[in-house]
């Protein structure tokens, strides 16, 4: 065996993603020389450089290329060694990789807030992406746990519905369309629509669902989050197409109204998720039961 370690598998990984030995740092809590360090040690052990300059940041080698994939599987690997070992001595502490699409984000806090007070002993690491990123992640083994709005059909997962998702067309206030009741769908046709970017869930359930009613899809922009999206149309932009969980302040108040159309709200489901072969730690399957047991209560009282 090479003279390599763990926290140098770690840091090289970390390095790797922020593409930035700097930014490496800040979310290790350590300093750069520290990073450097670990790095020139890994690429020592080996006899060939992982990384290069370019510019501020850097960039992977080939070798370096070819490594990152086998560490970060090699780092999940260890992972279900922790968790296979964690359920022979009952640890109630632990650290739980969640991963969850950008949609999720008003209101995965107050759930975590929840499970927190009951499990104060459990850290949980929360990343934010679209929808192929966080199944990228899913599938390298860098998240345990993943929270979306689909069940993913190209990976060989466990997806467990534990809350509603409703999508309704939405306008600014004094859109005409507001004023109306009961629209058939292909009235949609006639307006332009302020939607997410490729590869998010939303975008994905909003084409079915227009395909499916045989209506064309007028884009009049591409927006990369929820937030923009609400400022576009309550600026009177365009129509759009959202989850409800994600405008729970901006419809209580009046910013933004429903627009009232056959077939809708589109009710899907909230699912957490996991690789099928991945075996979760005590601390990941306590966070999934919590989920499933008080989830959509929890986000049904709090909308």
């Amino acid at each position: 065996m090479r003279p390599y370690t763990l926290k140098q598998m770690q840091t090289f990984v970390e390095v790797a993603r922020q593409r930035s030995v700097s930014k490496a740092a800040e979310r290790l809590f350590v300093t750069q020389p520290a990073v450097s360090m670990q790095i020139r040690q890994l690429e020592d052990a080996f006899g060939l450089p992982l990384i290069e300059p370019l510019g501020r940041n850097i960039q992977l080698t080939h070798a370096g290329e070819a490594f990152l994939g086998h560490a970060i599987a090699a780092l999940g690997q260890f992972k279900d060694l922790e968790a296979l070992m964690a359920e022979h001595v009952g640890m109630k502490k632990g650290r739980i990789d969640l991963a969850v699409v950008s949609t999720a984000k008003y209101f995965v806090p107050m759930l975590l807030v929840r499970f927190r007070k009951l499990y104060p002993g459990i850290d949980i690491q929360l990343r934010i992406d679209n929808r192929e990123n966080i199944l990228g992640m899913m599938a390298r083994y860098e998240a345990d746990l993943v929270v979306m709005g689909r069940a993913p059909g190209n990976l060989d997962c466990e997806a467990t519905p534990f809350a509603t998702n409703p999508l309704s067309i939405v306008a600014a206030p004094d859109h005409a369309l507001v004023r109306r009741k009961t629209l058939p769908f292909s009235a949609l046709g006639e307006h332009g629509f302020v939607v997410r970017e490729q590869g998010s869930g939303t975008r994905a359930a909003m084409e079915r669902l227009f395909a499916d009613q045989k209506t064309p899809l007028n884009v009049v922009m591409e927006m990369p989050s929820n937030e923009t999206i609400k400022q576009a149309v309550m600026a009177g932009m365009g129509l759009s197409f959202l989850s409800r969980r994600t405008m729970r302040h901006e419809l209580a108040h009046g910013y933004i109204a429903l627009v009232d159309i056959e077939g809708t709200p589109l009710v899907g489901n909230w699912y957490i998720t996991h690789l099928s072969q991945k075996k979760l730690s005590p601390a990941a399957l306590a966070f999934k039961e919590f989920l499933v047991e008080q989830g959509g209560a929890l986000m049904d009282s709090w909308s």
